[in-house]
């Protein structure tokens, strides 16, 4: 049975709210985000008979990854949700106030009426990896930006060379980065054998096949539930008989699976499978984006299949994956 008490937990990188819920009454509190803070919430729900509690907060990349698990160590269960999923379900409860008290109540309620699935921490080896990739994405950005102010029109000599050495430095950190990624797979039997899979499937190479072992694809129960946490099923907007709207893709998920994804469905649309799937779409009607957008599902759908079979992608045996258009 789930814990009797709720714990909702707005995270910010510094400090965290709580609001603690039992049959309808609350308690509030804010913590340092921090080791002492930790500790802090421990103590403070031990005063309130909170031995073991189901917290819930949003999933805001590194702020909240200690604290999660952090409560996990402690025996508690743990969801981390889409920060999307909070915010539809604001707007469903016509919440107009936001402050991190609040926001805290909020996702408490989330937690109780929902209930969304428990959350484990990844093993090392991928938590390590992750960061990598958060840094090579990072990275990425900085490159594109540095790269767009160097090609705006800057005529002085001093601004051009030292956007230019910014974006000389930003190459060479990526470089960096993508070969400690690799030296990292190549250390770890499991990781490496993920890796070539998912390199053995069209359009991905082995930087996207490095992406995707690090957001850990076989920890989801169903290859539908790894689309949707990437925001990759289509949305659809139909009501009575006069809305009538295009499906498209929710993209209520994980930004960086789609933008992992996103190159290689360009490539995989003029291969096998993929190829079939996405001139079949064009013939129906469906735009060129809409058309991509399926194909980057399959895409997913395809490295589930192949990380779950253990077997290398196979374009005579494709209906094993269960693809869905």
């Amino acid at each position: 049975m789930p814990p009797t008490f709720i714990l909702g937990i707005d995270i910010a990188k510094d400090t965290f709210q709580v609001t603690l819920l039992k049959a309808g009454r609350t308690s509030a509190a804010a913590f340092a985000n921090d080791s002492a803070g930790f500790q802090q919430l421990t103590t403070w729900l031990k005063r309130r008979k909170a031995r073991t509690v189901w917290a819930c907060l949003e999933a805001t990349g590194r702020y909240g990854d200690d604290l999660a698990e952090y409560l996990y160590d402690q025996g508690h269960t743990v969801s981390v949700v889409n920060p999307l999923a909070i915010k539809r379900y604001a707007e469903s409860q016509l919440t107009r106030n936001k402050t991190d008290a609040v926001d805290a109540r909020l996702i408490a309620d989330y937690c109780a009426t929902h209930q969304p699935a428990a959350w484990s921490p990844p093993a090392p080896e991928i938590r390590e990896l992750r960061e990598l990739a958060r840094q090579y994405e990072s990275l990425q950005t900085s490159r594109q930006q540095a790269h767009n102010r160097l090609t705006s029109g800057f005529q002085s000599a001093m601004v051009l060379a030292q956007l230019q050495a910014q974006v000389d430095l930003l190459d060479q950190q990526l470089t960096e980065v993508q070969e400690q990624m690799r030296q990292h797979i190549d250390r770890h039997p499991d990781l490496k054998r993920q890796r070539e899979l998912l390199d053995s499937i069209p359009g991905i190479a082995e930087l996207t096949a490095t992406k995707l072992v690090a957001e850990d694809l076989g920890r989801f129960d169903s290859a539908r539930s790894l689309a949707a946490y990437a925001g990759l099923t289509p949305h659809n907007q139909t009501s009575g008989s006069s809305v009538r709207r295009r499906p498209k893709l929710s993209k209520i998920g994980k930004i960086s699976l789609r933008r992992a994804l996103y190159f290689p469905a360009i490539a995989a649309k003029r291969k096998s499978v993929f190829q079939a799937l996405y001139q079949r779409l064009l013939a129906q009607g469906k735009c060129k984006m809409a058309a991509l957008g399926a194909v980057m599902h399959k895409l997913l759908r395809v490295a589930y299949g192949v990380l779950k079979s253990g077997r290398p992608f196979d374009p005579n045996h494709a209906a094993q994956f269960h693809f869905a258009s």
